[in-house]
């Protein structure tokens, strides 16, 4: 029978390396205002670098041997435009405080990896949408107009998008705590997706078939964002 776990109530910047004693896995999924609107940089940086680097720190004096990390697709920011599948490997060119924040911890988390020669495996989730998602993103803004009978505002929805159900996401970070091609200081890291690009359009269309919505999408009733890249897309592996 599944069992619940043990669940230690602390902020990151409270633990320290008792905590992690017989723990042989860290997954750090923890961010500093991921949604828009971005906390300032330097307290993105602070909560998405300087905590988690203590944290990490605590853990393999504790004897964690294993880090798995979720980032952001958003850290590639404005290399994503020059890619039709964006590999890993791609420049990142950030231009907003809380993906530059990631972008930093990246680098950082890689130069603690090699430093103490630990296994890192770092996972850039590309669109990830489902339960507990913030209402004001755009599946549950789609849920909400759907299951309660009202139109929905919309840009065309012609960019493309890889959106990933969040419960692959939760599966390929669990599958990540045993990766057998990980090896002690020589990070890893890779794209989060689905594999399935898809327009805005499409992705809406489908689900508010999917809920039988009764009122209308409304497409080109909102503009564009200024800058908005029209297709991020993950080259997976």
């Amino acid at each position: 029978m599944p069992r619940e776990p043990e669940w230690i109530c602390k902020g990151m910047e409270e633990l320290s390396d008792a905590d992690f004693v017989g723990i042989d896995t860290l997954v750090h999924l923890a961010a500093h205002t991921p949604n828009p609107p971005y906390d300032p940089l330097a307290n993105c940086v602070f909560w998405n670098v300087c905590v988690p680097l203590n944290m990490f720190e605590q853990a393999r004096q504790g004897g964690v041997r294993r880090y798995v990390v979720a980032g952001s697709c958003f850290e590639y920011g404005r290399s994503g435009i020059r890619y039709e599948f964006i590999p890993p490997n791609a420049p990142l060119e950030p231009t907003l405080s809380y993906p530059a924040s990631k972008a930093a911890s990246s680098i950082v988390f890689f130069q603690f990896a090699v430093s103490h020669n630990i296994k890192l495996s770092y996972h850039r989730v590309f669109h990830v949408y489902g339960d507990g998602e913030a209402e004001g993103r755009l599946w549950p803004s789609l849920r909400h107009a759907a299951l309660t009978g009202i139109d929905l505002a919309m840009t065309l929805g012609e960019q493309v998008r890889d959106f990933v159900p969040v419960e692959d996401v939760a599966t390929e970070l669990l599958d990540a705590c045993e990766l057998t091609g990980v090896k002690d200081g020589e990070p890893l890291f890779r794209n989060l997706g689905s594999g399935r690009p898809q327009s805005i359009r499409e992705f809406a269309v489908f689900w508010w078939r999917h809920w039988r919505a009764q009122g209308d999408l409304r497409f080109g009733a909102i503009p564009y964002r200024e800058g908005e890249v029209m297709r991020y897309v993950p080259q997976l592996t």
